[in-house]
C-alpha cells in the first residue's frame, strides 16, 4: 500500500517453512510471523524491535516507539524505512499461545532466526537493528548468526546475558501468573506481575518525587499513593497481553545467553547509569567482551530501564550518528 510518491507501508504476515525449528530443539507447526515495513521507499532498512510488549508498529500515533522513530526523529523514516515485528510467543499476530495447547520456550536467537527469514524471502538486507531491551539481546544474536544480513547493531539496555537478580524478579513474576492460570484467573495474575515488573523498571528517585505523599483510607483500608500507578500500569497491560505469552517471552529473557567474543558487527552500546534489570557494569562487560567494534555510551534517566521509552531527545543523537556510521 503507497502512503505516497516518497514514502511506502508493507504489513504482511507470512507463513514460515512448516515445521519451523526452534533453538532448544522443539518444532512449531504452521508457524508465522507478522512485520511491517514503512518508510521512504527504497531508502535502507534499520529494523527497530524492543521490549516483549513490543509490535509490529514502530512509528506514528500507534507506534510504541513514537518518541524515536518517525519523520526527523532519532529513526528518521524520511531516511530510512524501518522494519518492525511482532514477536513469536508474543500477543501479536505471530505464532503464539491460545490458551488451551502447551507453546515450546523460546529463544532471542528464534526471533533473530524469524527476522532473517523475513529478509530473505524478501530479498532486503539491513543497514541497522536498533534494538532495546529484549531486543538489544536479539540484536546480539542476529549479529552472531547472520553477520552478513546487517551493517551495525545498536543496543540499548542489553546485555549479553542476564543479571541474576533481575531473574530473580522475574521468576518471582511469572510464579503468580502460572498460578493465576491454574485458578483459570490469568488476567489477574498478569496485572499482578506487571505492577511488580513496573517497581524494576523505573528508579526508586522517580517514585519519591511523584508517590511520597501519605496514604488515604478508602473503604476502611489504606491505599499508597504508588498502589493507584502500579495496577492502572497492571490493568492497561492486561487489556492488550496475554498471560501465556508474558510467560513465554519473560523466560525467554532469562534463557538469553550470546558468546560476546564471536560478535564481530561493529555495535553502539547505550546504558543507562540507573537501570536496575540491566546494570551500567553488565553493559561496560559487555562492551569488553565483544569481537568487533565497540562504542559505549552511557545516559543518566530517571526512569531506569524505560529510558529507552521515554527519553527520546537524549537517545536521538546517538542513534543519528550510529545509524550515520552505519553508511560509511
Amino acid at each position: 500500500m503507497s502512503l505516497g510518491v516518497d514514502t511506502e507501508s508493507v504489513d504482511e504476515v507470512l507463513d514460515l517453512p512448516s515445521p519451523w525449528a526452534l533453538h532448544y530443539g522443539d518444532l512449531l507447526p504452521a508457524a508465522r510471523v507478522a512485520f511491517r515495513i514503512e518508510g521512504r521507499a527504497g531508502a535502507p532498512i534499520v529494523a527497530a524491535l524492543g521490549g516483549i510488549s513490543a509490535h509490529r508498529r514502530v512509528a506514528g500515533e500507534a507506534g510504541w516507539w513514537s518518541a524515536l522513530a518517525g519523520p526527523g526523529m532519532g529513526i528518521d523514516t524520511g531516511r530510512y524505512r524501518v522494519l518492525g515485528i511482532d514477536y513469536l510467543g508474543g500477543s501479536g499476530a505471530s505464532s503464539a499461545p491460545d490458551g488451551r495447547t502447551a507453546f515450546p520456550s523460546l529463544s532471542a536467537h528464534d526471533q533473530a532466526a524469524v527476522l532473517a527469514e523475513i529478509l530473505r524471502r524478501r530479498g532486503l538486507r539491513l543497514h541497522a537493528i536498533v534494538g532495546a531491551s529484549y531486543c538489544g539481546m536479539v540484536a546480539l544474536s542476529f549479529a552472531l548468526r547472520y553477520p552478513d544480513l546487517v551493517d551495525r547493531i545498536v543496543v540499548v539496555s542489553a546485555a549479553d546475558r542476564s543479571q541474576p537478580l533481575s531473574t530473580a524478579w522475574r521468576c518471582v513474576q511469572r510464579q503468580i501468573v502460572r498460578e493465576a492460570i491454574e485458578r483459570g484467573e490469568g488476567a489477574a495474575g498478569l496485572r499482578l506481575a506487571r505492577g511488580l515488573a513496573m517497581a524494576t523498571y523505573r528508579t526508586a528517585a522517580e517514585f519519591s518525587a511523584r508517590f511520597c505523599g501519605p496514604p488515604s483510607r478508602i473503604g476502611g483500608k489504606f491505599q499508597f499513593p504508588i498502589e493507584q500507578y502500579l495496577f492502572a500500569r497492571g490493568d492497561d497491560y492486561v487489556r492488550r497481553y496475554r498471560a501465556e505469552s508474558f510467560l513465554v517471552l519473560s523466560e525467554s529473557i532469562d534463557l538469553h545467553a550470546v558468546d560476546a567474543a564471536l560478535v564481530r558487527t561493529p555495535t553502539t552500546l547505550i546504558g543507562i547509569c540507573e537501570d536496575q534489570l540491566v546494570p551500567l557494569a553488565d553493559v561496560r562487560a559487555l562492551g569488553a567482551r565483544l569481537g568487533g567494534p565497540c562504542r559505549l555510551v552511557q545516559l543518566s534517566s530517571l526512569f531506569g530501564h524505560d529510558a529507552f521509552l521515554k527519553e527520546g531527545v537524549a537517545l536521538k543523537p546517538i542513534i543519528e550518528q550510529a545509524l550515520a556510521e552505519a553508511t560509511k
